[in-house]
């Protein structure tokens, strides 16, 4: 607790210094006005959204289409103009010499809208960026369904999910996930015990406004476990001075009856704000055409999440806390052998046993057994101090993850595994005054982590850890060629206690050696250097090169044990090396008013890459321990080439038609046919939509769609096959339909209505990044596993409320 305390008395010092500094520096109360109007018609446009990003400030026009910001710093900052149905406008303000402005917007259209993103040195315009990036705005969100945040992303190209079940999934980027995936929320990076297969992103997704997915890797700016890439989940903006609003959303899915809805309250009142949140969600099991309803697939969750701050011309103060509580059924899919139906524990005469899970069992909302008990708490504190003509932006956030697993029905509120996870989150950057064009950032950040085993099993020792880098990012701008890079030097301490325990199996008291203690250093340099260059207005081109790091989790140095949500016991290694990357990127954009396009290739090549794999004896059998299959941890050196393609045809106003194709072919070297590829590799992807726009700026219906869409997953058959670790997956095409669209009155938004069909021709399928499909072979029909979820029509309703 000293590190909490140290770190908060540092950053509140910082501001003291801050508030003093500016007083005759880069502070004021400069005012930003304007006007916003419709290119085509001339018309005023009402509800547009302004935002200088950098400082989290925003208007937004009222009915003559003008707004106003007020008590503004003398600095030059990015201003970033939105609107639903019509393209973006970003550019730089000079908020010293510029006091009024006006933004005439264009209709959209198949053209490449502009966007702000998090770059190397600040906001950024996302074709500036040098790394392939995705952004997903708040109306993509809004407009599918989805059963978790990652499932709601899973679909962008170069995205995949590893799933157990419909409520847990964990990101997959370029075919590499776990701990190689750095998901950053409220300005820190998220620790939930990432490492394990069950164990999903305890993160309210209506409190995610929009996501920012980098591919590739991003030590320079995360440091260790970056080594596929980020996902940047950002909050609401902050709302215009003295507005106040409520929102109100609804959802339900037939397929799993999943029940959700939340609101929340915002406001910014003389630059006080505020933003509260309570959400809640529930669903009892999925059913598919195969398996029927799919016993203990159900889950529910409950979110709470608050923000608090200041915005001043010196900067921002802003304190967000939240609460995550997940109920997740743990699916193990044992069937009667007679039925092939499902079979659920039961007690019969004080003894454990099994029977045939009934209906009312499948449309329960409440959990079954064996379950998880998932909760996170988090407090970050994240702050920008205008100091001189630079700035210095000072995030520091502590977490608690605590996750319980419960398997034994003769004491059913008994858990067996208990994890508990404390991490201290510490990122300190300063922005340097701009020197001849010159952009250039530091700082230093990293975590503290101390993880407690407070259950009756183990799977991993007990251990701290401390991880700490040093970075300097840069970038310039010559005419249409952006530059940008960095260097970063890490390192981080681990310590596994070691644990002397009773073999349950033995039958005796007698202590064995569970898990050995030992200590462990790692070291890792980082860095990036990148190009984009803008060829003609309509064709831009980047090029990157980059060196990531990632020291291995403690499951891969130290497991031993099983669970209920694995299928199977796991062995690490505690001399396995740290893993380094070199990758290149490629990429090609075009974009016009009926036609735009991005091809996106990347080379990655990974030494020391670690994985799982299934221990078998010399006849070939599984090795069993505890009564489940045995994997053990090992690494190799591997090469994943692959990349993705967008398109979009928008031959008239109204029509448009996206397409993508994803891939990725990830080998490991110099090894024979069965241990060639890496296990838990997407499947090539093709998806397809098309939408046709009905209303466009109705007096009573807006932005009104109807789409139809498809998603191909191509045959997968580059598995890891030795030892029967990984199994060949067939082809599918899924089929989905779409309406939505906003009611309006006297030129605002009063609701907004999305209906949705997923899986249309309920097609039974397994993906495969899907654990369940592993579960146990179904005796009546020959088939192996669990199928993902059937067809299932979905419907939101979202409400704003204004005072």
């Amino acid at each position: 607790m000293k590190l909490i305390y140290i770190l908060m008395l540092l950053t509140f010092s910082l501001g003291t210094v801050s508030a003093a500094t500016n007083t005759n520096a880069s502070s004021g109360n400069e005012t930003l006005q304007g006007k916003v109007t419709d290119a085509k018609s001339g018309e005023a446009l009402i509800g547009v959204n302004i935002y200088l990003p950098d400082l989290k400030r925003g208007a937004s026009t009222d009915r003559d289409g003008n707004f106003h910001i007020n008590n503004l710093p003398t600095i030059k900052t990015t201003i970033q103009v939105t609107y639903i149905g019509h393209e973006s406008i970003v550019q730089q303000v000079d908020l010293k010499s510029q006091k009024s402005v006006e933004f005439k917007l264009e209709e959209s259209n198949a053209k490449i809208g502009e966007v702000v993103v998090s770059g190397y040195t600040g906001s950024s315009l996302l074709k500036q960026t040098p790394t392939a990036m995705t952004f997903v705005s708040a109306k993509d969100l809004l407009q599918q369904s989805s059963s978790n945040i990652i499932d709601a992303i899973a679909r962008q190209p170069g995205v995949a999910q590893i799933t157990t079940g419909a409520g847990i999934s964990k990101p997959v980027i370029r075919g590499l996930g776990y701990n190689r995936v750095v998901v950053v929320n409220n300005g820190v990076r998220q620790e939930g015990q990432q490492w394990g297969d069950e164990h999903g992103i305890e993160i309210d997704d209506q409190s995610v406004n929009s996501v920012e997915i980098l591919k590739g890797p991003a030590s320079l700016m995360y440091g260790s476990d970056g080594l596929a890439g980020v996902i940047n989940f950002l909050p609401e903006p902050i709302l215009p001075e003295g507005k106040i609003q409520s929102n109100i959303f609804s959802e339900y899915q037939t397929n799993n009856g999943l029940i959700h809805y939340s609101v929340n309250n915002a406001g910014n009142k003389d630059n006080f704000v505020w933003n509260i949140r309570y959400s809640d969600k529930f669903a009892h099991a999925y059913k598919n055409k195969y398996d029927g309803y799919v016993y203990n697939s159900g889950y529910q969750e409950h979110a709470f999440s608050g923000l608090l701050g200041i915005n001043r011309s010196w900067g921002y103060s802003h304190l967000d806390l939240s609460y995550y509580h997940l109920t997740p059924g743990i699916v193990e899919g044992d069937r009667d052998e007679t039925t092939g139906k499902f079979l659920k524990p039961v007690l019969v005469d004080g003894e454990e046993d099994e029977a045939i899970a009934t209906n009312s069992d499948f449309k329960s909302y409440k959990h079954q057994m064996p379950y998880q008990q998932i909760y996170h708490y988090k407090a970050v504190s994240d702050n920008n101090f205008l100091i001189g003509k630079g700035n210095l932006k000072a995030i520091i956030g502590y977490q608690q993850n605590r996750r319980q697993e419960f398997e034994d029905v003769a004491a059913p509120d008994q858990y067996g595994l208990y994890f508990q996870l404390h991490t201290v989150n510490y990122d300190f950057r300063y922005t340097f005054p701009e020197i001849n064009g010159y952009k250039v950032v530091a700082g230093i950040n990293g975590m503290y982590q101390r993880s407690l085993n407070k259950g009756s099993e183990y799977l991993i020792p007990e251990y701290r850890l401390f991880d700490g880098g040093a970075f300097v990012m840069a970038s310039r701008q010559f005419g249409k060629l952006n530059l940008s890079g960095g260097l970063r030097a890490d390192t981080r301490r681990d310590h596994g206690y070691g644990l002397m325990a009773v073999d349950e199996d033995s039958g005796s008291d007698e202590l064995v050696q569970k898990f050995e203690d030992f200590k462990r250093n790692f070291y890792g340099v980082s860095g990036s250097i990148g190009a984009t260059y803008q060829i003609s207005n309509a064709w831009d081109m980047k090029l990157n090169f980059s060196k990531g790091y990632r020291a291995p989790n403690m499951s891969e140095l130290a497991s031993n044990g099983a669970h209920e949500g694995t299928l199977r016991y796991e062995i690490g290694s505690s001399s396995l090396k740290s893993e380094n990357s070199w990758q290149a990127d490629w990429g090609l954009s075009y974009s016009s008013k009926v036609i735009s396009g991005t091809v996106s290739l990347f080379a990655n090549r990974i030494n020391n890459y670690i994985f799982a794999h299934k221990l078998t004896d010399s006849q070939g059998n599984d090795i069993l321990t505890d009564e489940k299959m045995t994997y053990e941890y090992a690494s190799g050196d591997a090469r994943i080439l692959g990349g993705e393609i967008s398109v979009d045809i928008h031959p008239v106003e109204r029509l448009h038609f996206e397409n993508t194709f994803s891939y990725v072919n990830s080998t490991q070297l110099n090894q024979p046919d069965s241990t060639k590829y890496l296990p838990m590799t997407p499947a090539p992807r093709f998806t397809s939509d098309l939408r046709y726009d009905l209303v466009r700026h109705g007096k009573c219906l807006n932005n009104t769609y109807v789409s139809l869409g498809l998603e191909t997953d191509l045959k997968q058959d580059h598995v890891y096959s030795a030892y029967g670790t990984e199994t060949a997956t067939p082809a599918y095409t899924l089929l989905n339909m779409a309406f939505g669209t906003d009611f309006m009155k006297s030129g605002r938004r009063i609701a907004t209505l999305v209906l949705t069909a997923n899986n249309l021709t309920d097609k039974a399928y397994q993906n495969h990044l899907s654990r369940l499909r592993y579960a146990d072979v179904n005796e009546v029909t020959g088939r192996q596993g669990v199928f993902n979820m059937g067809r299932s029509f979905g419907i939101k309703l979202q409400i704003p409320v204004d005072f």
